[in-house]
């Protein structure tokens, strides 16, 4: 690791931006590496990830491992898989799940981080809030931007989120498991050192 990425991960650990909006204290949990070949920008820790401080250590993680066809060893590999959510730190709980991802981090952070990564790299971009900053020509809703998949390969997938609260979402989207997730873990592999 890069002495600057190794300061900036330090940066990042000690922020206390959004500290005020919650009631927990703040525990920034993100991945990097200088030599990650894929950047998974997702949405926010969820209350576990806080717990444990290891991102994606939930069932939504789980889900995005297989979705990916990468193991916990590959996924976990900070010089294979960056791991960068769109709010660092656990958000709150609301009535219907977690609260919306602070809109503080990605502006602070975000540029910052993918500066330290290679140019050549795919990101894997989940949900709305990651879409709605990173996809050009996104469609109106997630539905139709992840049903236009093919659009932004080779260096961009676009997906939904993993989380068990979207079984109704797959089931109503088949398409998503047959023709989606083949052509995603062909791009993972060749992307794979």
């Amino acid at each position: 690791m890069s002495t600057s990425l190794t300061h900036l991960l330090t940066e990042v650990d000690a922020c206390t931006v959004c500290a005020e909006h919650f009631d927990h204290d703040p525990r920034p949990v993100v991945q990097l590496g200088n030599k990650a070949g894929i950047v998974i920008i997702g949405q926010a820790p969820g209350r576990r990830v806080h717990e444990s401080g290891i991102p994606w250590n939930d069932p939504s993680g789980k889900t995005l491992r297989k979705w990916l066809g990468l193991t916990d060893e590959q996924f976990y590999d900070p010089d294979t898989v960056a791991l960068i959510p769109m709010g660092f730190c656990f958000p709150g709980s609301a009535s219907s799940g977690d609260k919306p991802p602070r809109p503080e981090c990605a502006p602070l952070w975000h540029n910052r981080l993918l500066a330290e990564l290679p140019e050549n790299r795919l990101e894997v971009i989940i949900g709305m809030y990651a879409q709605k900053r990173y996809i050009e020509n996104r469609a109106k809703t997630l539905t139709e931007t992840v049903a236009n998949w093919r659009d932004y390969l080779p260096n961009q997938v676009v997906m939904p989120h993993p989380s068990p609260r979207n079984q109704h979402w797959l089931k109503k989207n088949p398409w998503f498991e047959i023709d989606t997730l083949p052509a995603v873990r062909k791009r993972i592999a060749e992307v794979l050192p």
